[in-house]
């Protein structure tokens, strides 16, 4: 079929992640639309849109979708039904919005974080999650979550206080218990883009002092050394394992003792760190590109 209409997925601003992230989608836009596409954004969940409309949905930055998910998988269901094809797939969209994605990389020998499950109604048990991981500080976040939301970095005696405030947003949703990973705050964290399955550039994550969020709306400072082969060899063998038809993947990790330990998997909406590597916008087009071709000759 012929390419003539693309949605663009944004989300109804509220000021949350603005500053470098809307720029880096106003500017790939722009980009986009100067090679000659038919481009525009689009609110995920703005209920005067008639998706059938649209050829392709490039899903760029519907980055509200964990307050929403419910919503955001009943539209998912829609497009589904209306047979609109999705960058990236609908089904990796899916299995990427639960973190329960962890168990499927950890059973094909992924390193990951290691992981305690909270379901939704269980009771938190400081003493037990801390004996199990046997760590001396945790991470709590939700299983469906984004932008360090309801993140929580304990010790023992904090868990111990915080039990009830964790059990009220237990009864919410699941939740996940994880180590604190020193490294992160020390060195950082870091993201390897792809697109297309092709690797395109690597930033260095760090958090500002005092803090353990590595997110620029945090303060944390983005920087671009050279990465070491073997982390980034890492990041491409999880890409050709579990994202090799995506227009797009971010896998974000720390390393530890020299290896590459999974953080995030991030296939939904990502931001790409575009500004960080001159070229990476052409790389995007072209994987873009590749894909459409696809879906002409389908």
């Amino acid at each position: 079929m012929a390419i003539q209409q693309i949605a663009f997925i944004t989300y109804k601003s509220t000021g949350n992640y603005s500053g470098i992230s809307d720029e880096e989608n106003e500017a790939l836009l722009l980009f986009l639309q100067e090679k000659g596409l038919a481009i525009s954004y689009q609110i995920w969940d703005d209920p005067t849109v008639d998706w059938r409309r649209f050829d392709a949905i490039i899903m760029k930055s519907p980055w509200d979708y964990f307050d929403k998910i419910n919503a955001f998988n009943a539209w998912l269901d829609e497009l589904e039904k209306l047979d609109v094809p999705v960058l990236n797939p609908l089904q990796t969209i899916r299995w990427n919005t639960d973190k329960s994605y962890f168990k499927d990389l950890a059973a094909q020998r992924v390193e990951v974080v290691p992981t305690l499950w909270l379901n939704q109604g269980d009771a938190f048990q400081a003493e037990e999650v801390f004996a199990q991981l046997g760590v001396e500080k945790i991470i709590v976040k939700p299983r469906v979550s984004g932008g360090a939301k309801n993140t929580l970095a304990l010790t023992l005696e904090q868990a111990v206080a915080s039990t009830s405030a964790i059990n009220a947003l237990l009864q919410q949703e699941p939740f996940m218990a994880q180590p604190f990973i020193p490294e992160v705050a020390q060195q950082g964290e870091w993201s390897f883009l792809f697109f297309g399955g092709k690797y395109s550039h690597t930033v260095l994550k760090t958090a500002r002092p005092g803090d353990f969020r590595v997110q620029h709306f945090f303060g944390g400072t983005i920087h671009t050394p050279t990465p070491p082969a073997a982390l980034l060899a890492t990041a491409q063998t999880i890409v050709e394992k579990f994202a090799a038809d995506c227009l797009y993947a971010r896998v974000d990790g720390v390393a530890i003792d020299g290896r590459f330990v999974l953080m995030e998997l991030e296939l939904i909406e990502p931001f790409l760190f575009m500004a960080t590597s001159p070229g990476a916008m052409a790389r995007y087009y072209e994987a873009l590109q590749a894909q459409l071709q696809a879906l002409r000759v389908s």
